[in-house]
């Protein structure tokens, strides 16, 4: 560390430990070779580092940023993602599917080379994208990429793109009764138990993207678009859940979100669905409908061990028979999955409740990274049986299939890195104390800045102090002892360019000294047995002043080290100390002032 005297107290600056790497900070690519293989390089150039102790779940991350990798498209119009890596009749331009492009967002914002969810987004609605041929909820998803990178200009361009996409949607699938419809097979859910109509993903999906805009059109600075959007947010979310959906889409009896068929008099399907969870990836449902929670760890609701199934097991109807291959009536489908995930941990983070647990959702999320494996090796299809685990359709367009997310699961849930807007970052891991030893998340760009987020229960394994640690540039800026404390700080501010300060950034805890003790200046440090000794000019004192810290932030009260003394004609002021300690003894040399006089002195202390 360093630090800057200034003249009316006293600064510090830090100048960031280089990272290894370039990019991180306590991982290192080539001790993950194993994982990471044909795609290191890629992998060291654009995305985050994972650890931890479950071999499973470490081996899938890396395994699913290989399948992403595979479906970045290079096209005449820029990047997109693709979905099956050979051409399939359904799709759109270039092989374009909208039916995942959330997910893709979602998972591609953690990327660094932003080319390729910058391009990919405006593909969409400008370069022949079709983004309603399937659900897609396209405002949200540009949204929480925002809340990674901050790119305020994409999104407020695209805003104009995004309110048209809204407004069609309203004109094809909003009815007289204020919810929105689809078909489960637009949903890319074909053949459901509970089939088309008014369904709890078109809604929620039509609410997320409602706040989005809303948001969006706030940073553009067009505030009526942003109450017009919060409006018709509001109307979803009371009119249709407070008031509707217990009636209609929320079964008071069953306690879950159901679909409602079209037409009059008609009444909700008999069947709990997965996609009666989804309602919560957008934080959509107020206090009070958490029962339907319970249905997730229950074997006779949702819970499989490589689940959870798209229908509760305890329905006649579970995996009824039918000649085509893409069943949404049981089996366990990743894209599902995930949406359930990030809503369960919306839930754990934005609720109070006490239905589910950390370690449910992290039973969920090693689930489903045990799910992804073929003959013992990674592996991710369509859809399987969630109860054996054995892939269902696995036909050659489904090999490396990118019809889901898992790595924003780990980013956002385990270890709980949880974006926001401001310039605050928090990190809430849903990691149970007792479960991991160890986790390390090294070299996420995030708000411009360089993140690391690790816990070493001893302190042994990274070397950084035991506990939950925070880093950004390099830097600690917060920590917890145990697991179980949410950290949530301001990020270091961006300060002078390294081109004027050669990389040093001022502390946020800045002054350190000053402010009631007057002006402070002209200082110099000694540390020694872990404690910081800083000598310092007190104006007010005419006098050198010393202060001691643990941390270099914090400082004792000072005490006079050298006074004045006018009887030499040279010290009626005393200051600019430097102090060095030599043989066991300190050294100091000083200036004194006097009648316009500038004298150098020097001493001797214990």
């Amino acid at each position: 560390m360093g630090w800057v005297v200034v003249a009316y107290g006293l600064s510090l600056v830090c100048l960031p430990a280089l990272a290894t790497d370039g990019q991180f900070l306590v991982l290192k690519p080539g001790d993950l070779r194993a994982d990471i293989r044909e795609n290191a390089e890629w992998i060291a150039q654009n995305v985050p580092l994972f650890e931890c102790p479950d071999r499973q779940m470490q081996q899938i991350y890396y395994f699913r940023w290989g399948v992403f990798r595979k479906h970045i498209e290079e096209t005449p119009d820029g990047f997109i993602i693709t979905e099956f890596t050979p051409k399939v009749g359904w799709s759109g331009k270039h092989n374009s599917i909208s039916c995942a492009a959330g997910h893709h967002i979602y998972e591609g914002r953690w990327i660094r080379e932003p080319r390729y969810i910058d391009e990919y987004s405006i593909f969409w609605f400008r370069k022949g994208g079709e983004p309603r041929r399937y659900s897609f909820w396209a405002a949200d998803a540009l949204w929480a990429r925002y809340l990674v990178d901050r790119n305020r200009a994409l999104v407020t361009d695209l805003l104009p793109d995004l309110v048209k996409n809204y407004e069609a949607w309203e004109e094809s699938r909003l009815d007289p009764n204020g919810l929105f419809w689809q078909i489960d097979d637009r949903d890319g859910m074909e053949y459901s138990i509970g089939g088309s109509g008014h369904r709890p993903t078109i809604n929620s999906y039509m609410y997320g993207d409602a706040v989005a805009i809303a948001n969006i059109a706030e940073l553009a600075g067009k505030h009526d678009l942003t109450e017009t959007y919060r409006a018709k947010a509001a109307r979803i979310i009371i009119a249709e859940v407070n008031q509707r959906m217990p009636r209609t889409l929320g079964d008071d009896e069953a306690q879950f979100f159901k679909t409602l068929p079209r037409g009059e008099n008609a009444r909700l399907v008999d069947v709990r669905e997965e996609v009666g969870f989804v309602p919560w990836y957008f934080n959509l449902p107020d206090p009070g409908y958490e029962a339907a929670w319970k249905q997730i760890m229950d074997p006779e609701g949702f819970y499989a061990p490589f689940g959870p199934t798209t229908a509760e097991r305890r329905h006649s109807r579970f995996m009824f028979k039918h000649s085509h291959d893409c069943l949404w009536n049981g089996p366990s489908w990743p894209y599902a999955t995930t949406q359930t995930l990030v809503a369960m941990a919306n839930l754990l983070n934005n609720y109070e409740q006490n239905v589910i647990s950390q370690k449910d959702y992290m039973t969920i999320l090693g689930n489903y990274a045990r799910s992804q494996y073929k003959n013992g090796k990674p592996w991710i299809a369509e859809d399987l049986d969630g109860l054996t685990g054995r892939w269902i359709v696995d036909k050659p367009r489904s090999v490396d299939y990118n019809h889901s997310g898992f790595c924003d699961l780990v980013i956002t849930g385990a270890v709980g890195l949880r974006p926001r807007p401001d310039n605050r970052i928090e990190v809430n891991p849903l990691v149970p104390e007792g479960m991991w030893d160890y986790f390390c998340l090294d070299g996420v760009q995030y708000h411009d800045h360089t993140i690391t987020v690790l816990y070493d229960r001893t302190g042994e394994r990274y070397g950084k102090g035991a506990g939950l640690r925070l880093f950004a540039d390099g830097r600690e800026i917060a920590a917890a002892e145990r697991l179980g404390h949410r950290l949530a700080v301001n990020l270091p501010s961006d300060g002078p360019s390294e081109e004027t300060s050669g990389g040093w950034r001022k502390s946020e805890d800045n002054p350190v000294l000053g402010g009631k003790l007057g002006t402070c200046f002209d200082v110099s440090v000694l540390k020694e047995d872990g404690t910081f000794r800083m000598w310092f000019s007190w104006r007010p004192k005419k006098s050198i002043a010393l202060v001691e810290s643990a941390d270099g932030v914090h400082w004792g009260e000072p005490v006079v080290s050298l006074g004045p003394d006018e009887s030499t004609g040279w010290e009626d002021d005393v200051n600019r100390p430097v102090v060095l300690k030599h043989a066991g003894r300190y050294r100091m040399w000083s200036t004194g002032q006097a009648k316009g006089l500038l004298e150098e002195g020097s001493g001797l202390g214990q």
